[in-house]
């Protein structure tokens, strides 16, 4: 028999991060062999019944890795009391699947969505600080000292301290700019709040990229599964390709 800890082998199966799957056991919701466990309890899982809320544990899922170009107008989550359109009316998939990346709704660009819940937390926790690149245009033409503000970080309107980040002009347009902005942290609304803090009013944010993975040329609206390379890429990334 080969045993392992049962919250590897329930976020194994798609059930949430490492860390989450610790909580399902610890609220007393996970039993083995019928009976409740503690965190770190070994099980095998082709010999002992492993249950959740007392549903079988099947097989591992295979894992999926998909990117998606979110489009101006849409959520980037799953939200069932939400009448507006969400990607996940894009990518149908009958398993669980968590969204990397959130965009705000008038936002657009790359969001990945993947059933491995403990790539999904690496990505997502601020801990890790994973970058985020994004093309913002901007209303009005920025000087240098607006561009040196954005890039030391800025104290937000509830007090918060932004974390340096990567500013740069991409573009002028005929009024304002297009800039190139990687960040290392995903506050809500962060951009926008920042340009308004600073007096560059943000018109329009697309994402580029998520860590190692580009949107390159996918149109909005459309998604793509990832290829081999990139999800070897995107573990050793997460420094997940030893699991």
């Amino acid at each position: 028999m080969t045993k392992e800890r049962v919250q590897k082998i329930l976020s194994r199966a798609g059930f949430g991060s490492r860390r989450g799957c610790e909580d399902y056991i610890r609220d007393g919701r996970v039993t083995v062999n019928g009976r409740r466990i503690r965190v770190g309890f070994q099980a095998d899982p082709k010999a002992d019944e492993i249950r959740l809320d007392g549903n079988l544990i099947g097989k591992p899922e295979k894992k999926v890795y998909i990117a998606v170009n979110k489009p101006k107008n849409m959520l980037s989550l799953d939200a069932p009391g939400d009448s507006r359109p969400s990607i996940f009316d894009l990518v149908k998939d009958e398993r669980h699947m968590y969204p990397v990346g959130r965009l705000d709704f008038n936002s657009e660009g790359l969001v990945l969505l993947t059933n491995d819940g403990e790539l999904a937390n690496r990505l997502t926790h601020p801990r890790y600080e994973h970058d985020k690149e994004y093309e913002v245009r901007v209303s009005r033409r920025p000087d240098e000292e607006q561009l040196e503000i954005w890039r030391r970080g800025v104290v937000l309107e509830d007090g918060y301290r932004t974390l340096p980040a990567q500013v740069d002009i991409k573009a002028y347009t005929k009024s304002g700019a297009w800039l190139s902005i990687v960040l290392r942290e995903g506050k809500n609304k962060q951009i926008r709040r920042t340009g308004a803090r600073i007096g560059l009013p943000v018109l329009q944010i697309r994402r580029v990229r998520i860590g190692p993975i580009l949107l390159g040329k996918l149109q909005p609206g459309n998604f793509r599964y990832l290829k081999p390379d990139e999800i070897k890429t995107l573990l050793e990334y997460t420094e997940l390709s030893n699991r």
